[in-house]
């Protein structure tokens, strides 16, 4: 293939439409699920985004311990697999002291931080849609989601990859039975499975091995 044919490193429409489409459901569930997100929306829209902003300061907010530390880091790794589902080299590398691996991962924590920082206080953001942070709901943003997310949300990546290459390898070529395999792919592997999803490819895909009906049939 030619140098001007040659495909780029990373897809970035994919990217785009799969964080969109993540985007649309976390808002969707924020709207159907918090009644006082439906309450601050309406209002002068530039004037409260701008008083939403402002209510940025100090480290934690009004969010549980879940929320905040089990639920942003999941975010943060959907968001990590979104871009190296798309990325050629980051899909094929998997968990291990490599440069490719490592190198990927860091790039995709680099984009799970902008998406985190639009998600808090974006044009499409809980600050833009609901007003998080405004003096109405005082207390209700920090910095707590802007650091956690993408990092955190880094070594949740690097946990699921780590599990699927030492432990859903090892349960594979012990349990070649459809259902278990999907069930050891899907449920080990929470926030890939996801982002799998958003590509539209079953949540049990993996781009470096054979599907559950190959391996099945490698008795």
């Amino acid at each position: 293939m030619s140098p001007a044919l040659k495909q780029p490193e990373t897809d970035w429409t994919s990217v785009l439409w799969q964080s969109g489409a993540f985007l649309a459901i976390e808002h969707s569930f924020r709207f159907a699920t918090e009644p006082g997100t439906r309450e601050q929306f309406g209002g002068p829209f530039f004037k409260d985004y701008g008083n939403a902003i402002r209510g940025l300061r100090g480290w934690g907010d009004t969010d549980p311990f879940i929320v905040n530390y089990i639920g942003h880091p999941m975010q943060g790794s959907v968001t990590s697999y979104i871009y190296t589902n798309n990325n050629r080299t980051g899909k094929m590398a998997e968990f291990g002291a490599n440069r490719a691996y490592w190198h990927s991962r860091l790039k995709a924590m680099a984009f799970s931080a902008a998406y985190s920082t639009q998600f808090e206080i974006g044009p499409i953001s809980e600050a833009s849609l609901g007003n998080v942070g405004s003096s109405a709901v005082p207390g209700t943003m920090g910095w707590v989601d802007l650091v956690v997310t993408p990092t955190a949300g880094m070594g949740w990546q690097v946990t699921e990859d780590m599990i699927d290459r030492y432990v859903i390898r090892a349960l594979e070529k012990k349990v070649r039975w459809g259902p278990a395999i999907i069930a050891f792919r899907g449920v080990l592997n929470p926030s890939r499975s996801f982002a799998n999803a958003l590509r539209l490819k079953v949540p049990w895909h993996r781009d470096t091995r054979p599907g559950w009906r190959e391996l099945t049939r490698q008795r």
